[in-house]
């Protein structure tokens, strides 16, 4: 099954944080910009629950996501009992997976950068192509107002020409009211959609109101579906000077 990019999601999605200051006289730029840092951490750490959907079956998860900022994530499966442990770790570009079923770690490599990351919808490559969206896409508001009882805006992320990004084009969703998140289509060079992402399940964690669930529905596969809810969450904590190491990978 064709597995699609996620360039700009994931990471984003497990350091969510920040307040959500009003942005009622802002420019598109601006307003995404806000909600662009308010799902980035300076550090994060939180216990997840991770269901993947296919054609054939249906799984779920436990993980456990420390973060620092972008450029770093250990992520360890807690459930089920024969995946416990295994793990994942990202410093900038480079990814990890630990096996403690074999005891051996492994580096990806760049051929399997397209793999499936932990069985779900996502890729390695999600997890290293990260994009800052106001420098990498010119903004411009398509819609304004109330839909589906909400007063909201859309957005056209268009890539500016230097930028090296995997999409074409992402229409994004905000909730004017406290700047949440509520949908993102991808679009790929061709202006075809290649997936959507749906944030959901508002509430208060770690004193901040934030999306705790989002679901990845690959366009080519509508009934088909990666979901990510938060149970546990907390933000700008101090992590220890090894979490973010291959010692810690295999410990932790």
């Amino acid at each position: 099954m064709k597995r699609i990019i996620q360039s700009a999601g994931l990471i984003i999605f497990l350091a969510l944080v920040s307040s959500t200051p009003s942005a009622a006289q802002d420019s598109p730029k601006e307003i995404i910009d806000k909600v662009d840092r308010m799902m980035r951490g300076e550090s994060s750490h939180g216990v997840a629950e991770m269901e993947i959907s296919t054609k054939r079956w249906t799984r779920s998860k436990t993980i456990e996501i420390w973060s620092e900022g972008t450029e770093k994530a250990l992520i360890r499966i807690l459930e089920p009992r024969k995946e416990e442990g295994v793990a994942t770790l990202k410093i900038g570009t480079d990814i990890w997976n630990y096996l403690p079923k074999i005891s051996r770690t492994i580096r990806i490599p760049s051929s399997m950068m397209m793999a499936s990351w932990m069985g779900s919808h996502f890729t390695n490559d999600d997890l290293v192509k990260e994009s800052r969206l106001v420098e990498d896409y010119d903004i411009e508001t398509t819609f304004e107002g109330p839909r589906d009882g909400e007063e909201i805006w859309e957005f056209r992320l268009t890539p500016v020409p230097e930028a090296v990004v995997v999409w074409g084009g992402i229409d994004f969703v905000v909730r004017k009211k406290d700047l949440m998140p509520i949908k993102a289509d991808y679009f790929d060079e061709d202006n075809t959609l290649k997936r959507t992402v749906y944030y959901s399940d508002y509430r208060r964690m770690g004193g901040r109101l934030v999306p705790a669930e989002m679901r990845l529905v690959p366009s080519d596969e509508p009934d088909e579906y990666t979901k990510i809810t938060y149970t546990e969450l907390e933000f700008n904590m101090e992590h220890p000077p090894d979490t973010f190491s291959l010692s810690s990978l295999r410990d932790r």
